[in-house]
């Protein structure tokens, strides 16, 4: 979406709210007006809403976490919402680590309870006070970026609240002693009435930031909010366990027997980096070396032992099913793998091959983005 789509208005500079994120370099401003957007849909748009700081600050680490934390991704490297994020001593239960906490909830509920006074701080020095430049840079004309704008916006803000109709003025005139901010009640009514396209506009907006900060990285689209449930395994199961009825395939990690009553699907390149389900990401393993492995990467010691059951699922399948409803099962091995003849999906040293060129340089990166080493 482009920022020329937002729905218009006679009453408010749609084009000042269109250009709040013009030459930014790092993620502050973007996460900023999200979790405004966040904590308004959660208060339903409360005309009255005035918002703390660190009630947005809360939400702001809320909304970096799932990126940040689950999937590695960069933030830039100006950045320092990664490093804020790592001085925080958070115990993360597993309804967050398996997406069962999806209004956030617990998440924003654990980062609540640490002291969080030198990140409020640190993001409150400049975010909030240059956000509003776009609807201000009239009344400011004159006035240094660098070094006085901050110090002034408060009181111009303040000034203009009724004219210039800016997103939010503060709880306070001088800069030093505001702890929050108090939302123009039309900005309130527009922002309601228009939350969808609003919303997708900052997403989109936030995505070309992330993709540009992360260019190497597959699926940057999926790993930016978190899915609110994740997608079941069950046809994904039901062809390891047709292999396993029909062949001896052992666990690749431990050397263990495996039966079709006692298997569970691991990633191989851990789904918090991918963010897909696809088969031929796909090995049976033990219930217990899945929950051990979870998003770890798998050490290389593994690789070959992967592409020869990767290799041995192909060939067993092949011969069991029918020739369409197996076309139909290796899609996702022709496209990802960009090899052109099904055929070559049996012979092992091509598909080794099309393997090394695939998953090896996406393991480099994801080690290179901090995924652990498993063994």
């Amino acid at each position: 979406m482009n920022a020329s789509e937002l729905p218009n208005s006679d009453h408010l500079n749609i084009a000042a709210l269109s250009a709040l994120f013009v030459h930014t370099t790092n993620s502050y401003k973007y996460l900023f007006f999200w979790s405004l957007l966040d904590i308004l849909a959660r208060q339903n748009f409360h005309k009255s809403l005035s918002i703390s700081f660190r009630e947005i600050i809360i939400e702001m680490l809320a909304n970096a976490w799932y990126p940040h934390n689950y999937f590695k991704l960069s933030f830039g490297s100006q950045d320092k919402i990664a490093d804020k994020l790592d001085t925080l001593a958070l115990k993360v239960g597993e309804p967050i680590l398996k997406f069962r906490d999806p209004d956030k909830k617990l998440l924003r509920t654990t980062i609540g309870e640490q002291d969080l006074e030198d990140i409020v701080n640190y993001i409150t020095r400049y975010v909030p006070f240059r956000l509003l430049m776009p609807f201000m840079r009239k009344q400011l004309k004159g006035i240094d970026i660098d070094h006085g704008v901050d110090r002034e916006m408060p009181k111009v803000a303040q000034r203009y609240f009724d004219i210039c109709k800016p997103l939010y003025c503060f709880d306070s005139t001088v800069k030093q002693e505001c702890r929050g901010i108090i939302l123009h009640s039309e900005w309130v009514s527009y922002l309601k009435e228009n939350y969808a396209i609003v919303r997708g506009w900052v997403c989109w907006e936030w995505l070309k930031y992330m993709q540009k900060c992360n260019p190497n990285v597959p699926a940057v689209a999926n790993k930016l909010f978190p899915p609110q449930k994740r997608d079941s395994l069950s046809s994904q199961t039901k062809y390891w366990k047709l292999v396993l009825q029909h062949s001896e395939v052992r666990c690749i990690y431990s050397g263990t027997i495996l039966t079709p009553n006692n298997i569970s699907l691991d990633h191989y390149l851990p789904w918090s980096y991918v963010a897909h389900d696809r088969l031929w990401n796909l090995v049976p393993t033990l219930p217990e070396i899945n929950s051990s492995k979870s998003n770890k990467l798998p050490n290389p010691r593994y690789f070959h032992k992967f592409v020869w059951q990767q290799h041995q699922g192909l060939s067993i399948s092949y011969k069991i099913m029918g020739l369409p409803q197996w076309l139909k099962q290796i899609e996702s091995y022709l496209m990802d793998l960009k090899i052109s003849n099904s055929l070559d999906l049996l012979e092992i040293d091509r598909l080794r091959s099309a393997y090394e060129s695939t998953i090896l340089p996406l393991t480099e990166i994801a080690a290179r983005q901090g995924f652990e080493d498993w063994i």
